[in-house]
């Protein structure tokens, strides 16, 4: 994952932040990673509607980031967990913000996201 380049004086931040987190998943991954180690069929389960393969390219992406650590306890059968790192934490401090939003908001963004859909 390359983090696009742009002009520091007019640039927020989205473009690093979305380049580490952007895409459907990895926001609902690092959600359900919050709170402690996750096995992969535990996350699997929490996230509806995911795949087996894209959940593994999400969690290599966001270890390749520095944002998840992938902790394989070598034993047969194998059992793997991931946790969020410090720089992920990080992440997840401003994802929660958005979450509070969805929630006040469902309502009327369902509303609307159907009004458009038909």
């Amino acid at each position: 994952m390359s983090v696009p380049r742009s002009d520091p004086a007019s640039d927020c931040g989205l473009d690093v932040a979305l380049a580490v987190m952007g895409g459907k998943w990895k926001p609902l991954i690092l959600y359900h990673l919050r709170s402690g180690p996750r096995r992969f069929g535990d996350l699997k389960r929490a996230v509806a509607g995911i795949s087996e393969k894209v959940l593994i390219q999400q969690l290599r992406e966001l270890a390749s980031a520095g944002v998840v650590v992938r902790h394989d306890y070598g034993e047969v059968p194998p059992k793997v967990d991931y946790t969020v790192t410090p720089f992920g934490m990080t992440l997840i401090e401003a994802l929660l913000p958005l979450c509070e939003w969805g929630v006040r908001n469902r309502t009327r963004a369902s509303a609307s996201m159907t009004s458009r859909a038909s």
